[in-house]
């Protein structure tokens, strides 16, 4: 125990860079809990709708949507989603995938969604951008 003690105070950066690491770990294992919805990468979405056939929703402007989106895609703006809830009542209790250009506007909408009771919710991480940057294919009108 005294050798412990003394490697801690001899190397007291490399100790509190463990600390560091360690609460960062926690809090990502916990931040999914606390806001309420997992955040996917694109591959893990694909697998998502592969695997689940999740209702996939598109919470960005009309002329956004209008230029590409992900096949399949309901289309409702996240500043008409509290009005158009719901249409969204059959997916209660069922996978929901998020997503908007770069995340910010998905993850209001699936905190938005959690108010309302949905309960299993998937935001993309990196929205509509980081699905384009890993070559995933897009629909257009």
């Amino acid at each position: 125990m005294q050798h412990m003690i003394e490697f801690i105070l001899h190397n007291w950066i490399l100790f509190l860079a463990l600390i560091v690491i360690i609460v960062m770990l926690v809090m990502n294992s916990v931040r999914s809990k606390m806001l309420g919805f997992n955040e996917l990468k694109p591959v893990d979405a694909v697998r998502l709708i592969n695997r689940a056939g999740p209702l996939v929703l598109d919470v960005r402007e009309d002329s956004e949507f209008g230029k590409s989106y992900i096949t399949g895609a309901k289309h409702i703006p996240v500043a008409e989603l509290e009005q158009r809830i719901a249409e969204l009542d059959d997916w209660r209790e069922r996978d929901i995938l998020i997503y908007c250009r770069t995340g910010q506007r998905s993850a209001k909408a699936a905190a938005a969604l959690k108010r309302h009771g949905f309960t299993s919710l998937y935001k993309l991480d990196g929205g509509i951008m980081a699905w384009q940057s890993a070559n995933l294919p897009l629909s257009r009108e």
